[in-house]
């Protein structure tokens, strides 16, 4: 059986996709610019902290559908794939009903764990422990919908409708900020700023379901469970929920740590830098949000296809990001006094310069990271996950109790890297053309990491610009010579020529200067 490109690995329907997914990632992040500085000043450091926390276990809850959400994602595209999609509305109900029973178990563990959290072991003001708690409370009761959630956008993903699932996703990711600031001026307690937020979630659950009956009309007209189902659900499934327990884990115990070995100032000081930065992984994220099925569909029957879609995308991640992570890091301390302030940019610069070269680390491990997955073998990045996640602790506790929120961005970013380095490393064994790495490579990502490193270094703001430009020059130089095939280059001449015949139509006096012949040569 063969995959039917045209509706899965076809060029301007992966474009499509990864726009999308951009767009439903992007949109967010241009809302929060302008909402953080206004929740910050709204709530207090104090409160800001604990929000970051709330988003934070909004986005830990997919954890209680054990992975069934990937599963379902992998498995329906599989049936797609092989043309049986007959038998994907049985797969859907079954998982929904185990995500639906797991996600009312994870409701009852969080709720009763609560307590504790906010009374023991986060230090959260006296006077904010109350409202807090009943903020955790909220949020273990809006868990089964966020995780039926996942399982229903994950058929859609399946499907390759990221059209439709980022019509939803757009809006439900901007009032993730606008809702909390759209009750700051009725009140700034906790408890109504979360309760928007847990609106929101309900609404998108509502709107995917819906999407869902749409693309899968069979649902409709029969509701089962199918007890043969249950084992290839949770064989891929189980792997994922230990991914998906330990990898949050090693992402957010960072600010755990802060809250109770620091303070909640401190953890506003370090969260809002990296839930800024870590938006840069909009870009990753969206090119392996589409790149996953397709690799879940076409690695046994198009191997040679999905070690060119590997290489594009690592180099297509690097070439869109490396720029914009040289600026932030140039220019972290001017940006964040222009954003914020310059008290918050004098405790929170540092940090953003540190976090952001672990984001341009983390986002080329995504390529890898989906491969593996997509392979379905999620076991090796769990056992991988594993295996960090005691030596990650470990120095991430010695670092915050000696160098506080500085040392827990360094410890971030050393296990980030090992992660980055033995995700390469498996996914090899995945590709048809082993990946090379060769003289060049090595000089090109040297030279990358050393201009990354002065950037943090440099002060003086005209230096900065000079250096700036020099930089990405430098690079780019690399990449052209060194990382970019023939057909690579030929792409970027043609782009390049295309541009300059359509300036040459709208400035006519330009066609002496520029021409197509000198381009070509």
């Amino acid at each position: 059986m063969t995959v039917k490109k045209t509706n899965l690995v076809s060029g301007r329907h992966l474009t499509v996709n990864v726009v999308w997914n951009l767009l439903g990632t992007g949109a967010p992040l241009l809302v929060a610019i302008f909402a953080i500085p206004m929740l910050i000043e709204g709530l207090g450091t104090a409160r800001f902290g604990v929000l970051t926390l709330a988003w934070m276990v909004v986005g830990y809850f997919s954890l209680f559908d054990l992975g069934l959400g990937r599963a379902l994602t992998k498995l329906v595209a599989e049936k797609l794939g092989q043309g049986q999609g007959d038998e994907t509305p049985l797969l859907i109900w079954t998982a929904m009903s185990l995500m639906a029973v797991l996600s009312v178990l994870g409701a009852i563990v969080v709720a009763a764990l609560s307590p504790w959290l906010v009374n023991s072991v986060l230090k959260i003001p006296v006077e904010l422990q109350p409202e807090t708690l009943t903020v955790f409370y909220l949020l273990a009761l809006s868990i089964p919908i966020v995780v039926s959630t996942t399982g229903l956008r994950g058929v859609l993903e399946a499907h390759q409708r990221f059209g439709l699932v980022n019509a939803v996703r757009i809006p439900l990711g901007i009032f993730t900020f606008l809702g909390p600031v759209a009750v700051l001026p009725f009140s700034n307690n906790l408890v109504a700023v979360v309760a928007a937020l847990v609106c929101v979630r309900l609404v998108s659950w509502v709107a995917y379901g819906v999407l869902c009956l749409h693309i899968e009309p069979a649902l409709r007209h029969s509701v089962s469970f199918h007890r043969g189902m249950v084992r290839p659900l949770m064989h891929f499934g189980g792997w994922m929920t230990v991914t998906n327990l330990v990898s949050p884990l090693m992402v957010y115990m960072d600010r755990f740590l802060i809250g109770a070995v620091v303070s909640m100032s401190a953890v506003a000081y370090y969260a809002t830098p990296f839930e800024v930065v870590t938006k840069l992984l909009i870009v990753p994220s969206a090119l392996m949000g589409v790149l996953f099925p397709v690799f879940a569909a076409a690695l046994a029957q198009d191997p040679s296809l999905v070690s060119r879609l590997f290489n594009r995308a690592v180099n297509y991640i690097a070439i869109l990001l490396f720029p914009v992570v040289l600026i932030i890091v140039t220019f972290a301390h001017e940006a964040l006094t222009f954003w914020i302030g310059s008290e918050f940019a004098n405790n929170s610069s540092l940090l953003l310069q540190i976090l952001t070269i672990g984001v341009f680390i983390n986002s080329l491990a995504y390529v890898p990271f989906g491969l593996i997955q997509g392979a379905g073998r999620p076991d090796i990045t769990a056992k991988l996950h594993l295996a960090e996640l005691p030596f990650y602790l470990l120095i991430l506790w010695w670092s915050v109790d000696v160098y506080g929120v500085t040392g827990a961005a360094v410890a971030w970013v050393l296990r980030i890297s090992v992660d980055a380095v033995l995700s390469f490393i498996i996914a090899n064994r995945f590709l048809s053309t082993r990946l090379s790495f060769t003289f060049h490579s090595f000089l090109v990502l040297s030279t990358v990491f050393f201009l990354l490193a002065l950037g943090v270094s440099i002060t003086e703001p005209l230096m900065k610009g000079g250096f700036l430009l020099l930089a990405i020059f430098i690079v780019a130089a690399g990449n052209w010579f060194a990382i970019f095939d023939t057909e690579e280059r030929d792409l970027i001449r043609n782009s390049i020529k295309a541009m300059v015949d359509s300036m040459t139509v709208l400035f006519p006096a330009c066609r002496e200067f520029i021409t197509v012949k000198a381009w070509r040569k």
